[in-house]
């Protein structure tokens, strides 16, 4: 993985990422953590293409699973994040750290 790629997510992107790091979750679970954290309200046409996104990018991973609801069954797709995704938050950490540390050096 490049730094290049890891700088080219957007805010939203890593938002989505970081709801996906402690486990997987579908749709309207990950819209849902975001505004109850105080994140900016996103709806589903706003995330569905930064998923599709995040998969082609090898971050996200999904599948789809039949669960119960009332009175018959539902098809959710649940998002997971990868090793790559992980690690693209690290990096981004690790940048957002060494620029708020960083001192001019004057010669």
């Amino acid at each position: 993985m490049t730094d290049k790629l890891v700088l080219k997510l957007t805010p939203t992107q890593r938002t989505i990422l970081s709801t996906l790091r402690p486990h997987e979750r579908f749709g309207l679970e990950i819209l849902d953590a975001i505004e109850k954290c105080g994140g900016k309200r996103l709806g589903f046409s706003a995330l569905y293409p930064n998923l599709k996104k995040l998969e082609e990018k090898g971050f996200v991973t999904s599948r789809w699973e039949d669960v119960p609801a009332e009175d018959n069954k539902a098809r959710k797709k649940f998002f997971k994040i990868t090793g790559l995704g992980v690690q693209s938050l690290a990096k981004r950490e690790e940048f957002l750290n060494a620029i708020s540390e960083w001192q001019p050096s004057f010669g």
